[in-house]
């Protein structure tokens, strides 16, 4: 079972694609989780222009890589959040932002991501990562008092946003795999329990996978994989390290990455509190496949460095099962 490793390109948006592909190959990269961001990947063009995406695929072979999944989380973010404001102006494409009305980005985003799983389809591939947006979690401290109410008309209304996308999907034979991350509307074990129940546990909504964002919240990462082993359909790696010291909270204390006062901070992957061989190894006893791309984070590390050291490290981890078991040798039985 050799999973190739990728590189999600989302957080090198800022330089050109032909670049990233450029710094991933001379590194080892398989290939790259393409993030439409900067020039990455334009959904508008992968669907109006003929040459788009042949001349994506053609600078991806000449450096020796290959694509299995694309990402539109910053899109995502904006299906259903409330509020919409100034944070999603600044992330998500002008022809998407419109005039700001909140209710028209809402739907211009969700017109997008349909747009996103026809690109998709398009370059072959069949999967597309991405965020939710949340209409309650803003209501994540539960004060002033939140009715229940409330809670279940979010997921409501992320059922009701999310099911003409996922049936665009289901066409092109895409599926969509949400990061379980707080400020979606699946942040930890039981609101993915509740978001996959809200669109009727549909085959095209499934998750990836990303450990960093349970180790804050003191969540099993192992578990999480065993417990929805049909429903990890990406896995990005990236890693936490904790210091909660008494003064360091979990909320961050609306500090800054790599501020030391604050009580967890994204890492580069192996440089955190991930424990990725029992990770590794629940992902091989449910069978996962596919690729297991690097998410690299780190406001403590220069990002050349951290993305080059990542990909060494997991190939160190990436071990198949063994097609025996390992006292089958110690049978006398021909």
């Amino acid at each position: 079972m050799s999973r190739p490793i990728t590189l999600f390109t989302g957080q090198w948006a800022d330089l050109p694609f032909t670049e990233v592909c450029r710094l991933a190959s001379e590194w080892g990269y398989d290939g790259l989780e393409i993030a439409c961001s900067g020039d990455h990947f334009e959904v508008d063009r992968a669907l109006s222009e003929e040459d788009y995406v042949p001349g994506r695929l053609k600078l991806l072979a000449e450096h020796g890589l290959k694509v299995w999944a694309i990402s539109n989380h910053l899109v995502g973010q904006a299906i259903c959040d409330d509020p919409i404001d100034e944070r999603h102006q600044a992330i998500i494409p002008s022809r998407v932002w419109g005039d700001g009305e909140p209710e028209g980005v809402r739907q211009r985003a969700a017109k997008e991501m349909a747009d996103t799983a026809r690109a998709a389809a398009k370059l072959g591939v069949d999967t597309v990562i991405g965020f939710t947006g949340s209409k309650t979690w803003k209501y994540v401290a539960m004060f002033p008092p939140v009715s229940q109410a409330v809670i279940d008309e979010g997921y409501t209304d992320f059922a009701d946003r999310w099911n003409p996308i996922l049936d665009v999907f289901d066409e092109v034979g895409v599926r969509f795999a949400h990061e379980v991350h707080p400020s979606e509307i699946a942040y930890d074990y039981w609101t993915t329990k509740r978001a996959l129940e809200a669109v009727g546990d549909r085959p095209a909504f499934g998750l990836n996978w990303d450990p960093s964002h349970f180790i804050w919240q003191d969540l099993d990462p192992v578990g999480f994989i065993l417990d929805f082993a049909d429903r990890i359909y990406h896995v990005d790696c990236k890693d936490t390290r904790k210091r909660f010291d008494g003064r360091n909270g979990r909320l961050g204390s609306h500090l800054p990455w790599g501020d030391p006062r604050r009580g967890w901070d994204f890492v580069s992957t192996g440089h955190g509190d991930v424990p990725w061989e029992d990770c590794f190894r629940a992902l091989n006893s449910i069978g996962y496949a596919g690729p297991i791309s690097v998410e690299w984070e780190d406001a403590g590390m220069d990002r050349l460095r951290g993305a080059a050291e990542a990909v060494t490290y997991l190939r160190g981890l990436l071990f198949d099962k063994p097609s025996a078991a390992f006292d089958a040798a110690f049978s006398n039985q021909k």
